[in-house]
């Protein structure tokens, strides 16, 4: 085996997040994206002396188990990875690759609870980002995610089945329209160009669309037209507000230079196991609205009897978690980096009329020295790469009876159960919760409880 070389290997096994596992020759084969009981056909990308990683070309022979695909994307588009594995399967494979980190880690469970599912498989999405550009180079304007395999081109989602009919609609009706114009998408590599993106959020609960248009100022373009077009349509929801940003960055992120309201007040408002909360173009929000409920009602029965105890929300975000714990703490004092953020969570706090709740903006290591209040219980939620070390330090050292971590990564979440689990804390309970049908993401919730005499 070489370096290029082109080989086909069977998976017999997984390990998070859907990586295929195989052996040829002496050594184990990692394939992305590939299920037990495909015969993969792949480049090899990678050679060490115990391992060897392929890219995979073509599924030569599908598992028993899988379906036919649901989406005419699927396998071009980067998107979903697991359209053909049934959703049963799907839940079975996510439970067993975070059981083995945790067993590989040497970290035990607790009462393992197993996975809740999210409420819906399809059209859960209540966010999407689409990318304007070309499947080929000179082709016609796409819209839509980047192609499996490809650094550059753009795959047209018209019929993508994460997200609902008004996603689908107001998409084609903009790449239709930006056709017509024969208006230059913007080219990272040139850094010229006009259109860069379309987002559009849609609230699960209260059925509001916003849609929001990126463009770089290199044109100026009277959007007027497109926007009268994208009004004058009927939606299964209700349109609620047009907004155009400037971005000039040369990263592909987007990067909200100067935000227009064009149309409405701005922002869109989604309801959340009672709660409202505002959600501006570009707040944080859990992308399956259905499935956060899912999540932070887990959460919330884990805190038990909080009447009169002190919740600490570290990473909170737009405060989500916390306000939906305030309901049963005596106090919530959430602490999250972006301002913007925080602003959002203290707007959405008076919004509910929930006076017990603070939300304060820094960075967690820093900030939570400077607090007067000590914490009964601790939520984490951190980002994939886990609580950083000085925070991690403070939290222990607080030494709240017991912490409540939401994880994104289990591969992070194992390793900062290690340090928790060496200060003294035992590991309760741990659930999993589905909040991406159909791609290896999930949900993991685990409670630790402070050991006496720590």
């Amino acid at each position: 085996m070489k370096k290029g070389n082109e080989i086909e290997i069977l998976i017999e096994d997984m390990e998070f997040p859907s990586k295929g596992i195989a052996h040829y020759e002496d050594r184990k084969v990692y394939a992305k994206n590939c299920f037990p009981g495909q015969k993969v056909f792949g480049r090899v990308t990678k050679k060490k002396q115990d391992y060897a990683e392929i890219k995979p070309l073509e599924i030569r022979e599908r598992a028993s188990y899988e379906i036919e695909q649901k989406c005419p994307h699927f396998g071009i588009c980067g998107g979903c990875s697991s359209q053909t594995v049934p959703y049963e399967k799907q839940l079975s494979f996510k439970e067993e690759q975070v059981k083995k980190l945790f067993a590989e880690a040497g970290i035990e469970m607790g009462e393992y609870k197993g996975i809740l599912h999210s409420p819906i498989t399809w059209e859960y999405r209540n966010k999407m980002e689409f990318t304007f550009g070309d499947e080929e180079k000179g082709g016609e304007l796409t819209l839509g995610m980047h192609m499996k395999g490809k650094s550059f081109g753009i795959i047209n989602v018209d019929q993508c089945c994460l997200v609902d009919e008004d996603f689908r609609k107001i998409l084609s009706l903009t790449v239709e329209y930006f056709r017509q114009k024969q208006l230059p998408y913007y080219r990272l590599m040139s850094r010229q160009g006009y259109l860069r993106n379309l987002i559009v959020r849609k609230g699960k609960n209260t059925n509001e669309i916003l849609v929001n248009l990126v463009t770089t100022t290199q044109m100026d373009f009277d959007l007027t037209e497109w926007i009268d077009l994208i009004k004058g349509q009927t939606y299964m929801g209700k349109l609620v507000t047009i907004i155009h940003t400037e971005n000039n960055s040369f990263s592909d992120a987007v990067v909200p230079e100067k935000v227009n309201i064009l149309f409405g007040c701005g922002y869109i408002m989604e309801e959340i196991l009672g709660l409202k909360f505002k959600i501006s173009p570009f707040s944080f929000f859990q992308t399956n609205s259905l499935g956060a409920e899912v999540l932070y009602g887990t959460v919330r029965d884990l805190m038990g009897d909080a009447s009169n105890k002190i919740v600490f929300d570290l990473y909170c975000g737009t405060g989500t978690i916390g306000q939906i714990a305030a309901g049963k703490a005596e106090k919530v004092i959430g602490i999250e980096l972006i301002e913007e953020a925080v602003e959002a969570a203290n707007e959405n706090a008076s919004l509910n009329a929930l006076k017990n709740c603070t939300f304060i903006a820094g960075d967690v290591a820093k900030t939570v020295n400077s607090l007067k209040d000590k914490p009964d219980i601790i939520i984490l939620d951190p980002p994939r790469s886990g609580v950083m070390p000085k925070a991690m330090e403070h939290v222990i050292n607080f030494k709240a009876k017991d912490i409540i971590y939401v994880s994104c990564n289990p591969k992070t979440l194992v390793s900062d159960l290690g340090k928790l689990k060496y200060a003294g804390y035992k590991i309760e309970e741990t659930i999993l919760v589905d909040m991406f049908p159909n791609t290896p993401h999930v949900e993991t919730v685990v409670k630790l409880t402070k050991t006496a005499g720590f």
